[in-house]
């Protein structure tokens, strides 16, 4: 009998459809995703592709607000749509949510196995607060099993006493395929697409939200001291939207010479085009579960500059390999390894190629794999 697995996730992201779709598509998983909501408007303004998913679900009825930089989701019809499906394991993408909960206590009243998507490694800011870690260890002791994206994650849990052998890895991934496709076409196009988007005939490139969180003021400040040769030769260029923008630009207006731009948000399909003509990408962050950016970035063949920080940094950056892992918050190193990218050619070629081979092992169906495994590991232990 094929187990029914119920993923119970926040909103339809972008890049959480390929990997779902992946995981429909295999014979030892009955898929359903319950969606939490369709989208969050307030912090993300990415487009809900519904006529990608290839998988069964639901999205719950929702009110959603945000006190700060925390976010209160609330849902109805969790109980009822587990009811409804009656599902042999249930997934939750983190505890953070009273969805969550209501998921877990359902698991416990039909002795069905709960599984964590754990994202959270040692340096995620959130540690420390004691509401948020009674939280995280009253859930741990309810999982039967943990699936994380990567290295940092995995000691993560190991380092709060989760065994190895209930951990599981599911190698976080975009669609390899699409990237690396619209970059190749962008790339022959490198003409038209530049004068189009008024892009430098050079330029780093950051993609994400504009918050000081973030580290886009450290990359700011980086590029004002490479060398005035370089400024004039190279320029930055921050794609997305934030609280820190208006400050952003009001910093880089100081800084001359050099271009530093900032387009705005960009949906999923128009990112090719910016990370297909760029010398790196630029992940200055002080805090972050993985950044997906990354992979999108090495799909499209770029070397990439990331702080140590970010979760993905230990699974997908080699540092003098395919890029650079700084301290995050130093300016100075930073600056150290832009300056390398920038004056040598031949290193961001075979940086970018580096990319592309590493981030070949971070696909959908990797991600597929891993979550089989830990679904039949749980449902092996309840026979």
């Amino acid at each position: 009998m094929i187990p029914k697995l119920v993923i119970v996730t926040e909103i339809i992201a972008p890049y959480r459809i390929p990997v779902f779709n992946a995981l429909a598509l295999r014979r030892e998983i009955d898929l359903h995703v319950i969606f939490l909501s369709e989208n969050d408007p307030g912090l993300r303004q990415w487009r809900v592709y519904k006529d990608e998913i290839k998988f069964q679900y639901d999205v719950l009825p929702s009110w959603r607000q945000r006190f700060g930089r925390y976010n209160l989701l609330i849902n109805r019809g969790v109980l009822s749509a587990l009811n409804k499906i009656g599902p042999d394991a249930v997934l939750c993408g983190g505890y953070n949510y009273l969805a969550s909960w209501e998921s877990a206590y359902w698991t416990r009243v039909h002795r069905v196995p709960l599984l964590l998507w754990s994202e959270s490694t040692a340096l995620d800011r959130r540690r420390g607060h004691r509401l948020v870690e009674f939280m995280k260890a009253r859930f741990l002791n309810l999982c039967g099993a943990f699936v994380v994206p990567g290295k940092s994650s995995l000691k993560y849990l190991k380092d709060l006493g989760v065994s190895d052998r209930r951990i599981f890895t599911a190698p976080n991934a975009v669609d390899i395929g699409l990237f690396a496709a619209l970059a190749e076409e962008a790339g022959r196009a490198e003409s038209e697409v530049r004068t189009r988007l008024s892009l430098p005939l050079r330029y780093f490139l950051y993609v994400g939200r504009l918050v000081q969180a973030k580290g886009v003021f450290d990359l700011v400040e980086a590029y004002a001291l490479l060398d005035d040769e370089i400024r004039s030769k190279v320029g930055l260029v921050l794609v997305g939207n934030g609280a820190d923008r208006s400050e952003l630009m009001e910093r880089a207006s100081r800084i001359a010479p050099g271009t530093i731009q900032f387009p705005g948000f960009v949906q999923r399909e128009g990112l090719p085009e910016f990370y297909a003509l760029a010398d790196a990408l630029i992940l200055p962050t002080h805090s972050d579960t993985w950044g997906l950016v990354v992979n999108e970035a090495m799909s499209c063949g770029l070397a990439v500059i990331s702080t140590s920080v970010a979760g993905c940094a230990a699974d997908l950056v080699q540092d003098d390999w395919n890029g650079f892992v700084v301290p995050p918050g130093d300016v100075s190193q930073l600056a150290a390894a832009m300056a390398r990218v920038a004056v040598d050619s031949g290193l961001r070629i075979e940086m970018g190629s580096n990319s592309r081979e590493r981030v070949e092992a971070y696909s959908p169906a990797a991600w597929a794999e891993g979550l089989v495994k830990a679904v039949q590991f749980v449902c092996a232990r309840e026979r």
